[in-house]
């Protein structure tokens, strides 16, 4: 579904001739075939899940905000926002994510339905946490979530 959207999305680029978008819908589609060429050599399957795309997509998002960190340090505004165009380009294929209240809410739940007691039950939470709200949830706030109520 989610690699539909994103063909019928960059032939609407290319109609309106939206530079931004082309680029940008081109560089996710790489990195999901790349994906996929690499998991055809798993011999598990031919293609990545949706989930691994929003994944993929969130990292994109990430990727683009330690850049504009750089380039804001290094006074190249101009680059800063191109990378800010870019994420609004990736947002726009990324559901709606969860405030911070509901993270913390979405992470004590799986607390109790995993009954995790400790930090050595962290990596079950992460997991399950990822596997639950794959593309909903930013996992770097849920990380430190975890960590203080785990602790």
């Amino acid at each position: 579904m989610l690699r539909t959207r994103l063909s019928e999305a960059l032939k609407d680029a290319l109609k309106a001739q939206d530079r931004r978008r082309i680029s940008t819908i081109r560089l996710i589609l790489a990195a999901v075939k790349d994906r996929d060429i690499t998991l055809r050599g798993t011999g598990k399957a031919e293609c990545i899940a949706d989930e691994e795309i929003l994944n993929l997509l969130q990292t994109m998002v990430r990727q683009r905000n330690e850049s504009i960190e750089a380039f804001e340090h290094g006074k190249r505004k101009d680059l800063a926002d191109s990378e800010r165009a870019e994420i609004a380009v990736i947002r726009g294929f990324l559901p709606p994510q969860l405030s911070d209240d509901d993270i913390t809410a979405a992470t004590r739940e799986v607390i109790n339905e995993l009954n995790a007691a400790g930090l050595k039950d962290m990596g079950r939470v992460m997991a399950a946490l990822k596997a639950k709200y794959a593309g909903e949830m930013d996992f770097g706030k849920a990380s430190s979530v975890v960590k203080t109520l785990l602790a």
